[in-house]
């Protein structure tokens, strides 16, 4: 399907870059069918994005969805989805981006130009290198992490690439340049995955992130294990991730949109709740937020996205 996609944009003339697991295939990290994909993540400049959102249509997709990161296109002869994880049998997506960037917690931190191609030519590009590649996967772990979303194998994806860095592909983490930023974020995640697998990475590199991160930041995560970083913890947290705010403000700022959500998250709630298995099996996805608020003060919420998994590992069981 890839190889297809970048044939049709270099006759188009439009640069793309595979993202993320793509791109770990690329490099030989993973063999085939080693790593679960549920989607194909695509990166252009802005004005090749609507080229190469007709070149998906006319590829056999359709846009079935927006949010505030990508645009995700599905196949048109989409099969229904397994209700638990990622299946073989289901279709793969296409999720079109025009900039890399996470909400930490409330605020957007943006590195796409330290992942654009430098000169990038018509077709499929790759990473400028395994230091860019490097920094998105952090920042994509670090946006998880956030809100308890994180997945090992992200983790073990950083530990992979991080066996195959250079010296100067560290170097890129560590130094400012012109195509980066600073990058207080990164810490978090790879600390992380340095306590559960071998770590490859240079004590000079952990110790440079660690001056890097806010205090606060760095003791909260430093406490924190996979679990409280992930889906498995259960229950809702009313302001989760508040500890990625960068100053007083930005919590303020973060509060204030948990208590009263933007009208297109709001949208993208009540979309999630009409079409996700696991959402539609809990009343919390459906409620209004007023009504979400008094659940959450008179009681202890559970995340339906654990209760299902929980649910459907007990079922399998009998």
């Amino acid at each position: 399907m890839l190889v297809s996609i970048g044939q049709k944009a270099r006759e188009a003339g439009v640069a793309s870059t595979p993202l993320k697991g793509a791109a770990l295939h690329e490099l030989g990290l993973y063999a085939a069918g080693d790593r679960p994909m549920a989607d194909i993540d695509l990166l252009v400049r802005p004005a090749d994005a609507e080229r190469m959102a007709a070149l998906l249509v006319s590829s056999g997709f359709r846009q079935s969805g927006e949010t505030w990161k990508e645009r995700i296109f599905t196949a048109i002869d989409e099969t229904a989805p397994a209700e638990l994880g990622e299946h073989s049998n289901n279709s793969v997506k296409i999720e079109l981006h025009e900039r890399i960037c996470e909400k930490l917690p409330w605020r957007l931190t943006d590195v796409s130009e330290s992942i654009f191609p430098v000169q990038p030519c018509p077709g499929l590009n790759t990473y400028p290198s395994n230091g860019s590649l490097m920094r998105h996967l952090l920042l994509h772990a670090a946006g998880s992490m956030a809100f308890q979303g994180l997945r090992i194998l992200q983790l073990h994806d950083i530990a992979l690439l991080s066996a195959r860095m250079s010296e100067t592909d560290w170097n890129e983490i560590v130094t400012s340049n012109p195509r980066g930023a600073r990058m207080w974020w990164a810490f978090p995640p790879l600390e992380l995955m340095a306590r559960y697998y071998e770590s490859s990475v240079p004590a000079r590199v952990l110790a440079a992130l660690h001056d890097e991160c806010s205090h606060f930041l760095r003791a909260r995560a430093m406490r924190k294990s996979l679990v409280e970083a992930s889906y498995s913890y259960l229950w809702v947290k009313a302001l989760p991730g508040i500890e990625w705010s960068q100053s007083i403000f930005e919590m303020l700022g973060y509060a204030a949109s948990r208590v009263r959500p933007e009208a297109k998250h709001i949208a993208y709630r009540e979309r999630v709740a009409k079409t996700e298995v696991w959402a539609k099996q809990d009343q919390w996805s459906s409620m209004s937020q007023s009504r979400r608020i008094l659940r959450w003060l008179t009681s202890r919420q559970t995340r339906p996205t654990t209760m299902h998994a929980i649910s459907a590992a007990l079922a399998r069981r009998d």
